[in-house]
């Protein structure tokens, strides 16, 4: 009989006292007592407290070892039945094998973690695999990084486990492991503890009135202003959904006053609306950016959320939930990726050596993930997602380009942008081009961009964004790093000498007062002038490669407006080959197949410009 089969008798569930054994003669030939605890309710199985009640026979234990590893004390079994009725009969039996199955791990365990040949199973008289799960442990808590990071690899690499030995780890890994096989893809799921019970609600309360409750608590003064405003719409609507419009600020407020507890409860209620699920994962990413915070993010459930969250076929979803557990993993992870910054790939942990970045920067009205999806009708694509993505992706990056250059880190950036005014988030005046740059060329910094080669790829807007963070990087001495490993950017129909896109404004009412952005992109602006000027004087000094795409047709913009929003004049740069496509503005940046000219000459620019790189 194994073990997890025989212990049935002997156990007791959580918060339940068992009775003392009788003192009968049996009993009176203890040698030893030794308790072990650990439990923890998961769905259909159960981690059992157990008792040891005695020892026939003499048993010797380093005690050092045994208290240092207390991971050993843990039994996983799949629920049985505690009905006196059927198990009438058998106890005697059930706590003999219990007592040899015990003796026999204790007495192994000993050996392998006291053993300096521990690597090794012939000196343990216990089976590989059951021996294995101990021995990766102990090297996951190793003094030398690498060590501990080739047992985490090993772990995720375990596919034929009993049941209980995935949960033994899930049980007695320490946070810095879980988040590892978190971030490993091969990873069962049943490495993951589910999230404990959430605490209840108060009395006479709802979500909704607990979410009000945390968000008036929090201080309000040295806040950017749409933050303010979005705060105090939250306040006095009951859309569940405006808590996940909060940005990552007064993190440990929102931990103290049971934040992660609310914000997982919401996470579960919204399990039928994934843009509400993603913000919530947003907001956790936010607040892994804090160390200090990482512990309990770990102890309140989330890793098991972000881990069934990373295998999602839905990238916005499994993007969100790398960038969250990227900012949690300080074994594997240098940098820090800050809010709107996206890694496509690598997601997971990987021993491909990566040799250069590849940033992508969306224009108006764009997105990390949209902007840079297959061209396509919704019908066809809702017949082709769930073929093979070689013909269908809905991100290009992260698919076809992951897979053409598996050695490159992929980063999509995320900001907030409108055409109109009347359309704005907030109300507040909106962010201008410098003011932009300038944000997100700091938060690049922080998730390393610099570190090693860099090349661009921008649509419309985004374009003149890039332009400007390289002049800020070449001015600032901490940034110079930015603009010394830039090797190239593509241009999608980047309005380099401005667009008559605000001109409309007059007559369209979907444009009327158009934004701070639309005005910025006037054509023939000063500013755009200069901006021109400046960067062509930096790219031919800095010997940056350059390729432009343009639009050639029309781009329909509501339902009363069609226009040539970037004409090829105005995407001429002056240096670089200039190619024009026949495609509207929304689509210069989304290629109809894989083998498609946008894709490939995209992709060529990309390998000729990093071939000395990607070489060494």
């Amino acid at each position: 009989m194994s073990l997890a089969a025989c212990c049935v008798i002997c156990c007791r569930r959580v918060g339940t006292s068992a009775p003392p054994p009788e003192r009968n003669t049996y009993w009176r030939d203890v040698r030893n007592i030794i308790k072990f605890t650990g439990s923890l309710l998961l769905g259909g199985s159960l981690f059992l407290t157990y008792e040891i009640l005695a020892l026939k026979k003499s048993l010797t234990l380093d005690t050092q070892v045994v208290e240092r590893e207390k991971m050993k004390s843990y039994i996983y079994m799949p629920t049985g039945s505690f009905d006196k009725r059927e198990n009438r009969g058998i106890t005697y039996q059930a706590r003999k094998e219990l007592h040899k199955a015990v003796r026999k791990i204790l007495a192994t365990s000993a050996k392998i973690f006291r053993s300096p040949f521990a690597d090794t199973f012939s000196t343990a008289d216990v089976e590989d695999h059951e021996c294995s799960v101990w021995l990766l442990l102990r090297r996951s808590r190793a003094g030398d990084k690498a060590v501990r990071a080739q047992a985490v690899q090993e772990l995720s690499q375990a596919h034929h486990w009993h049941d209980y030995q995935y949960r033994v780890v899930a049980q007695a890994g320490d946070p810095r492991t879980l988040v590892g096989l978190a971030r490993s893809k091969e990873s069962d799921l049943r490495f993951f503890l589910p999230p404990p019970p959430l605490p209840s609600l108060k009395e006479d309360s709802c979500i909704e009135e607990e979410l009000r409750q945390l968000l008036s608590s929090l201080p309000q003064t040295d806040l950017d202003e749409c933050i303010q405003y979005f705060t105090s719409m939250a306040l006095s609507e009951s859309s569940q959904s405006l808590a996940a419009q909060k940005i990552a600020t007064h993190c440990d407020q929102i931990e103290a006053r049971g934040g992660l507890q609310l914000l997982q409860r919401l996470y579960k209620l919204h399990k039928d609306c994934p843009s509400v699920q993603r913000s919530i994962l947003r907001i956790i990413g936010n607040m892994a950016l804090n160390e200090h915070l990482h512990s309990t993010i770990v102890c309140s459930g989330w890793v098991s959320i972000l881990a069934e969250a990373m295998k999602s076929p839905q990238i916005m979803e499994a993007s969100h939930a790398a960038r969250t557990l990227a900012n949690l993993d300080r074994e594997t992870v240098r940098e820090k990726y800050p809010d709107g910054v996206y890694v496509l790939h690598p997601q997971y942990r990987t021993s491909q050596p990566i040799k250069a970045d590849v940033l992508f920067v969306h224009g108006l009205m764009g997105a990390a993930f949209k902007t840079w999806r297959q061209q396509d009708n919704e019908r066809a694509a809702l017949e082709k997602i769930s073929e093979d993505e070689a013909r269908y992706t809905t991100c290009w990056p992260k698919t076809w380009l992951a897979r053409d250059c598996p050695a490159l880190r992929i980063i999509s950036v995320e900001y907030d942008t409108s055409l109109s005014d009347w359309r704005a988030r907030c109300p507040m005046e909106r962010k201008s081009i410098a003011y932009r740059s300038d944000e997100l060329l700091g938060k690049l910094r922080a998730a390393g961009v610099g570190d090693r080669p860099v090349i661009w790829v921008s649509h419309s807007m985004g374009g003149l964004l890039v332009k400007k963070m390289l002049l800020e990087a070449s001015k600032k001495p901490e940034m110079n790093a930015v603009i010394n490993n830039t090797r190239g950017i593509v241009f999608y129909s980047v309005p380099h000498h401005g667009s008559r896109l605000a001109e409309y404004s007059v007559n369209v009412r979907y444009l009327l007062f158009p934004s701070l952005e639309v005005k910025e992109l006037k054509k023939d602006s000063p500013a755009l002038k200069a901006l021109h000027e400046d960067f062509l004087e930096l790219a031919k000094d800095k010997n940056l490669q350059v390729l432009n795409f343009v639009e050639t047709l029309p781009t329909c913009i509501g339902s009363m407006l069609k226009l040539h929003v970037v004409p090829v004049e105005s995407a001429d740069l002056g240096i670089g080959e200039l190619i024009p496509v026949d495609v509207n503005h929304l689509d210069i940046c989304k290629p109809k197949k894989k083998d498609a000219f946008l894709y490939q000459r995209t992709l060529r620019f990309i390998r000729e410009t990093l071939a000395k790189d990607l070489e060494n």
